[in-house]
């Protein structure tokens, strides 16, 4: 347990939460797959709150996915595994993984947001997409000669993740590995030792993939060499780095750009194909190229929102087995094609017109998941009605009272708030609030008129009706019921 600049930092063996008192805001870490109904937290415990108010707050928790994985237990103030939690699927890539939660009590109301690291366990083995790579080699290939192999996949991250490889036997061929901009290696097998046909027609090696885990997970290709004649050049890539960029939601079909590689072999061992190699990401479903010509076009769906940037390793090869290996680097262009998404936290179906100024009445999030302006959002309510709109934090706000409510002015209100992002066109959204105003009784009873005159004819018998008065009151129901009481019940001593 120490103390940091945010607030109190506790570490149990499984969970460590950081709570932020002053803003109302507590992060947890916890690993992947936990089983469902297992314990979180005491977020009650953690942000000082008594078990009553959880349930009299009607306390719930909300978060932006469609799936829920957390849940409440408000009588004991804990947060459970309602569903198992795959990292993988969760955050795939993406580091931190966490979920974002916002708990909302009411009377009054308040809100608490919860962050919920999820940390990555050895829950999956490197694998190569296929079982088996067959290569035809000259045998007069060059000492040094490059071929490229398929790299490996390995959904987890960090120490857990792929870390490296190794080849058996390394007679003729040893591994080559190169860094690449996304963290992943670059998979090479270069020619040590000349080949010999007529010694050894064909050659059976093992790629091996090796994560960090504890204990450590591996995966296998087996490779095939089939040892050819006479092809000593290898094709050439005329750039290391091809850059391109389309624009998000293109049509399938749209060119993103050529590659060429030349090949100073002439005939059968100078022809050159095509094709890309295999990533993580499953870029064979996106992208196309043709074996031939080398251009790249697209064949999927593109989405700036899911991924703003990719990268494609191509390979040359000729009909002799050499190859060469290149790059495609694409930027993903943003268009303003989502709507502000507008979410009620919580809100009151009635508030009293004697409420104060500035009370709470509804809170919302909005969230728009374009880029830059096109994600920028500005929210606003209809004219000429008594609330305001107020941000709380970045994306929620809070609408209040702005003056004093008069239930005999107005008993009903229905507050439309639109939220329009800055893209052009731009594109908007809006939700409608029906509120009504409950009544106080601060009207007095009024007279239609404020004296009144009346002849009547001696003798008349009692009982007998000599006029009528008649008083209205402006409230409402129970409020607005009139007694009338004569106070002086004589007139000249006469009863």
């Amino acid at each position: 347990v120490w103390q940091s600049s945010v607030g109190l930092v506790l570490c149990l063996p499984l969970h460590c939460v950081i709570v932020d008192t002053v803003f109302g805001r507590v992060s947890y870490s916890i690993p992947e797959e936990m089983a469902r109904g297992s314990f979180v937290c005491n977020v009650a415990q953690d942000l000082g709150l008594d078990i009553k108010r959880l349930s009299l707050g009607k306390a719930s928790i909300h978060s932006g996915s469609t799936a829920e994985y957390i849940e409440l237990n408000k009588e004991r103030g804990v947060l459970l595994i309602k569903e198992r939690i795959d990292r993988e699927t969760l955050c795939g890539e993406t580091t931190p993984c966490a979920l974002h939660l916002q708990m909302i009590l009411e009377n009054p109301m308040e809100m608490f947001r919860i962050t919920i690291e999820i940390t990555d366990i050895n829950d999956n083995a490197p694998s190569f997409v296929s079982s088996e790579k067959r290569f035809e080699i000259s045998e007069s290939a060059f000492i040094g000669s490059k071929f490229v192999l398929e790299k490996a996949v390995d959904a987890d991250i960090g120490s857990n993740s792929l870390q490296s490889y190794s080849i058996n036997p390394t007679e003729n061929f040893i591994l080559k590995l190169e860094n690449q901009a996304d963290g992943s290696k670059k998979v090479e097998m270069l020619l040590q030792k000349p080949l010999d046909r007529e010694h050894q027609e064909q050659i059976s090696l093992l790629l091996t993939a090796l994560d960090g885990g504890q204990p450590s997970m591996s995966g296998t290709m087996q490779i095939i060499v089939n040892v050819l004649d006479v092809n000593d050049n290898a094709p050439i890539f005329t750039k290391l780095i091809y850059k391109a960029a389309i624009t998000e939601n293109s049509p399938k079909g749209t060119s993103i750009t050529t590659v060429s590689a030349s090949d100073k072999d002439k005939g059968a061992n100078g022809e050159i194909s095509y094709m890309i190699s295999s990533s993580k990401r499953r870029l064979s479903d996106l992208f196309q190229i043709d074996r031939k010509s080398g251009e790249v076009v697209l064949i999927g769906e593109i989405d700036y929102e899911k991924a703003k940037f990719y990268q494609i390793d191509i390979e040359a090869v000729d009909n002799g087995g050499l190859s060469d290996s290149s790059k495609i680097l694409i930027d993903v262009v943003d268009v303003n094609d989502n709507s502000p998404q507008i979410k009620i936290l919580s809100k009151s179906d009635s508030v009293s017109e004697n409420s104060p100024v500035n009370t709470v009445i509804g809170m919302l999030s909005v969230d728009d998941p374009d880029s830059e302006t096109n994600g920028e959002v500005n929210c606003y309510i209809n004219d000429n009605i008594p609330f305001k709109m107020q941000t709380t934090m970045n994306g929620f706000y809070s609408l209040v009272t702005d003056v004093a409510l008069d239930r005999e002015v107005a008993s009903q209100y229905n507050i439309t708030v639109t939220c329009s992002d800055e893209g052009v066109p731009s594109l908007s959204s809006s939700v409608t609030l029906t509120l009504q105003i409950s009544d106080v009784n601060d009207n007095a009873p009024v007279f239609e008129r404020s004296s009144y005159e009346a002849y009547i004819v001696e003798n008349n018998t009692p009982g007998l009706s000599a006029f009528t008065v008649k008083a209205k009151d402006a409230d409402w129901s129970q409020n607005a019921r009139v007694s009338y009481i004569l106070e002086d019940s004589s007139v000249n001593g006469v009863p």
